[in-house]
């Protein structure tokens, strides 16, 4: 079938067409670099031709508030409709396990606000939310750096590899359109600032880790449980240490 991948070109996108491809299915890399712009329609009519699945891994090129709610609304609108008129048989969107429990988080507010549009088209849908990438270790410390020390809320985590993250989405893309939410997750689920301790030292980062009672993920407050996947969540099988020890 062919398969159009808006967000293409980048970490998860890349993989999920190569995985695609690779099981025969015609994989469309779909971003503004290989013309299609879903803020401003560009090539999207001509891309979704014969399109049977378009799945959605783009992200905001700004996480200020407004700016990423203005991205996931615009994109997610155009890129619906020109799904309907194309007749696409399945949209498949990536989000976060959480999202709904991070509403004090504007970009995670405009993470909601894509789901909903998409819940809402009529269009045959499935949302993949899935944890925190293991490759986001050190971008999450760097969001809560104060000085040369890391504040983090006290909260777990249950990370999940990219490369992973792909092939779920991927699995999905040819499945059957599920009309809601499935989640996937890392084996491990560790306090946050265990995740983020073994990352930094796997880089040989110096910044001093605290845990903060003050301290917020993406300007959102977290309970220890927040950030983790439900019971029916589908567990990948990288192991962050396994990971780590090849990444050296």
């Amino acid at each position: 079938m062919k398969v159009v991948v808006i967000g293409g070109t980048g970490l998860i996108g890349s993989k999920v067409v190569a995985g695609l491809g690779a099981h025969g299915h015609e994989a469309v890399a779909a971003a503004p670099n290989t013309g299609v712009n879903t803020l401003t329609g560009e090539g999207l009519a001509q891309v979704l031709q014969g399109a049977s699945v378009v799945v959605d891994v783009s992200n905001s090129p700004s996480f200020e508030d407004q700016a990423v709610m203005d991205f996931f609304h615009t994109s997610t609108t155009n890129l619906l409709e020109a799904e309907t008129e194309a007749g696409v048989a399945h949209h498949v969107a990536l989000s976060v396990v959480g999202t709904e429990r991070l509403q004090g988080s504007g970009y995670f507010r405009a993470k909601q606000a894509q789901e909903d549009l998409i819940k809402a088209s009529g269009n045959p849908y499935s949302i993949v939310h899935a944890t925190q990438f293991f490759e986001f270790a050190k971008g999450l410390a760097d969001g809560v750096t104060e000085g040369d020390t890391v504040h983090l809320p006290d909260a777990r985590i249950q990370p999940i590899v990219s490369d992973d993250v792909a092939a779920a989405v991927a699995r999905t893309a040819v499945g059957q359109p599920v009309g809601g939410v499935v989640e996937v997750a890392g084996p491990e689920a560790f306090q946050l600032e265990e995740f983020i301790r073994m990352g930094l030292s796997a880089q040989n980062d110096p910044r001093k880790i605290v845990t903060d009672p003050k301290a917020t993920y993406w300007g959102a407050e977290l309970e220890e449980n927040t950030l983790l996947p439900g019971p029916g969540a589908h567990i990948a099988g990288t192991k962050f240490a396994d990971w780590l020890a090849q990444e050296k």
